[in-house]
């Protein structure tokens, strides 16, 4: 259930902008001549020529819609071009178009703080930009506006044709405008900006909505689309939200919003206003009273959150109807392709962010055979994550084994998979001055590397990452033991210790380290050898 959130002290500007038929962008920009033309992007399956994900403006023109096939869509626009989304592995690859976005949000995150919301859409946290502009070139003391920005809509404002531009320009130069429609207008001028550079560098259009809240911008940045933008002037959020229906809003459109429209008559935003938040509290709680109470208002503390990097990685597949998966063997088949996809995902994401990912989950839509209510819900199951294909199928395997068992109790009957998903989760930043533990190994002992690197044996010592385990050091004290022997804790090791001893081998230096490990929360002590000895490193927990 939503909660509400303590609002800012002082106004913000937020934009929320979302790339225009995103997935048609990307291949027109791969092949110019789909430009102007209908256009469909689909993903390939062989049931009526695949479901449509992306539709182009010049193809809705013609009744196209996404909810529609591929042979639907051509009876609908003979004329229609259907491209295919690039597979690999026998499923969807989304790289081109997760790349392509990424392009997209190192533009926009020049200008504040950036939270990538999806493949094809961000927001913005422009405030601390806006009131810089403000400061220093406020608009109504320039000489001209940024010609993009005078195509604005502005909420409440007269769009005549013949002077809508004088008008929105008139708008964004009121020198008696209050301190937030002022830093609006700068930051409608910034999105302006920005859009005009992303078009101009990746030739992809995109619409925004430009508020004092997230909520309020995500609301109107599709309202005139495609490539304008819309502001909010606070002076008209409550006309605006008065006619909305409610299952519009975000975290409205399912069994709350049914609620309020069943429980309480509610099917406008408007309609809300007219209950006390005391009311709405005794229906649904005190958080979730008080956020609804403040969403007919209009208000909303969330902030943008600054991630341009996922925050999770995950990889799917359906198989409907007759496709669905009745084996343990057909069922592992694709999960060792989901994971193969998911381990290079999260593999690309270290080596590229430095970031580690500490939770595998598994999930799945299962039915029953012969079971009039066969749609019981499959448990969703989580383990550490471990690195490695390999590991990674082991383990994904176990979860679904778990999972079926929970699904079908002590029976193993008929089951059919339809939907199976394996997602990489509690993403972290490796912290800057941590390495591998092998970093410190620096003598030319095999046998001292081999001891830290057969540590990935041990389940509470993850997160390890090709074989290395990554810790912070916290604290190190360099010591001379009067005799390698001292290290020595067994009798094997004592022999092969004696047997290399000699006085032209120089005493035994050691480094003794306190680590903490960043997945577990626990405390380790290493003692490494820097000599010629093979006596290996010895590791307990404090």
């Amino acid at each position: 259930m939503p909660v509400a959130r303590p609002e800012p002290q002082e106004p913000r500007v937020i934009a929320h902008l979302d790339l225009d038929c995103f997935y048609v962008q990307v291949e027109q920009r791969r092949n110019p001549a789909l430009r102007g033309q209908p256009t469909a992007v689909v993903q390939y399956n062989d049931w009526k020529g695949g479901g449509l994900i992306a539709v182009s403006y010049e193809a809705r023109k013609f009744g196209v819609k996404r909810s529609m096939r591929g042979d639907e869509a051509k009876n609908v626009c003979p004329g229609i071009n259907l491209v295919q989304v690039p597979v690999s592995r026998d499923k969807a690859d989304l790289n081109v178009y997760r790349n392509a976005g990424s392009e997209v949000v190192a533009i926009l995150s020049t200008k504040g703080k950036c939270e990538r919301a999806s493949i094809d859409e961000v927001y913005l946290d422009l405030t601390d930009a806006a009131k810089e502009m403000l400061l220093e070139s406020p608009p109504e003391s320039s000489g001209s506006i940024f010609e993009e920005a005078t195509k604005s809509n502005i909420l409440d404002l007269p769009s005549d044709a013949g002077d809508r531009e004088e008008n929105v320009k008139a708008w964004l130069c009121r020198a008696d405008a209050d301190y937030q429609d002022k830093l609006l207008a700068c930051g409608a001028i910034l999105v302006a900006q920005l859009r005009v550079k992303v078009l101009e560098e990746t030739q992809f259009t995109c619409s925004a909505g430009i508020a004092h809240n997230k909520m309020l911008a995500k609301l109107v940045s599709g309202m005139h689309k495609p490539a304008q933008q819309t502001v909010v002037p606070s002076s008209s959020v409550q006309d605006f939200l008065a006619s909305l229906p409610v299952k519009k809003m975000k975290q409205l459109g399912g069994k709350l919003g049914s609620s309020l429209q069943d429980d309480l008559g509610v099917e406008t935003v408007g309609d809300l206003l007219g209950f006390t938040e005391e009311k709405l509290q005794e229906y649904y709680g005190v958080n979730t009273g008080t956020w609804l109470w403040k969403t007919a208002r209009g208000i909303s503390g969330e902030e943008v959150e600054d991630r341009l990097l996922p925050k999770s990685h995950g990889c799917g597949k359906t198989f409907p109807g007759p496709k669905a998966l009745k084996n343990n063997s057909s069922v592992k088949s694709w999960l060792d392709k989901l994971c193969e996809e998911l381990s290079e995902r999260i593999q690309s994401d270290l080596s590229c962010n430095k970031r580690v990912a500490q939770t595998l989950t598994l999930q799945a839509r299962a039915s029953k055979e012969n079971e009039g209510n066969s749609m019981k819900k499959f448990p969703s199951k989580s383990c550490p994550l471990r690195y490695g294909t390999g590991k990674i199928q082991e383990d994904a395997m176990k979860l679904f084994e778990s999972g079926l068992h929970d699904f079908w109790g002590s029976q193993n009957a008929g089951w059919s998979i339809t939907s199976l998903s394996v997602t990489a989760s509690k993403i972290f930043d490796i912290p800057s001055g941590t390495n591998s533990i092998l970093k410190y190994i620096k003598g030319r002992s095999s046998n001292a590397s081999s001891a830290i690197t057969d540590l990935s044996s041990t389940p509470e010592l993850t997160p390890f990452v090709d074989n290395k385990l990554y810790m912070t050091p916290v604290y190190e004290e360099w010591c001379e033991p009067s005799s390698i022997k001292e290290d020595c804790d067994d009798s094997n090791s004592a022999k092969q210790c004696s047997s290399i001893e000699r006085k032209d081998v120089p005493k035994k230096l050691s480094k003794i380290q306190m680590f903490h490990n960043n997945h577990s929360g626990n405390w380790l002590y290493f003692e490494v050898s820097f000599t010629k000895s093979t006596c290996p490193a010895r590791e307990k927990k404090l």
